[in-house]
């Protein structure tokens, strides 16, 4: 199995991409909090990757605004608890948030908030995984690991047309 990475500029900054074999397996920041040892990294390789190639074209598409949906094969490998998170993520629907508070309740226990945010902020593959649409419990930004200027660029980019209009008055 091929472990490899790119990097590929976006209106976020330049991003880290890596994958092994067909699989997507992570999306950094410059700057991420909780980078991954080097050796996940692989070794180096092009966009033209099949895997990151389809990667850069759906990142490109989302940022664009012209996807809200993303079908890149991913695998993104934690602990149990992680991944249960991390799977919980990924039913958030576009334009939405929940609180990390909202999680924990939904994974049966109202007192793992803190322990949600260290599963949300360990994310591999943000954006895809939309750690970004976690939110305080009164719906302020709170920490990310790509920052918070990333953090409500996305946000701002999924606001219903609605909220968007309502902010020009």
């Amino acid at each position: 199995m091929s472990i490899r990475h790119t990097t590929m500029d976006s209106p976020l900054g330049q991003l880290t991409l890596t994958a092994s074999g067909e699989f997507l397996t992570g999306i950094f920041y410059e700057g991420h909090w909780h980078m991954p040892p080097p050796d996940y990294f692989g070794v180096p390789a092009g966009l033209e990757d099949p895997v990151f190639a389809h990667t850069r074209h759906e990142l490109d598409e989302y940022l664009g605004g012209h996807r809200t949906v993303f079908n890149v094969p991913l695998q993104a490998h934690g602990n149990p608890f992680q991944e249960k998170v991390w799977a919980r993520l990924q039913d958030i629907p576009f334009g939405e948030t929940v609180s990390y508070g909202g999680l924990a309740v939904e994974l049966g226990d109202p007192h793992l908030a803190q322990a949600v945010g260290s599963a949300v902020g360990r994310n591999p593959i943000s954006i895809i995984i939309p750690c970004h649409r976690v939110v305080g419990r009164k719906g302020q930004l709170t920490g990310y690991a790509g920052g918070l200027r990333n953090k409500r660029y996305l946000l701002e980019l999924e606001e219903p047309a609605a909220v968007k209009e309502g902010k020009l008055f």
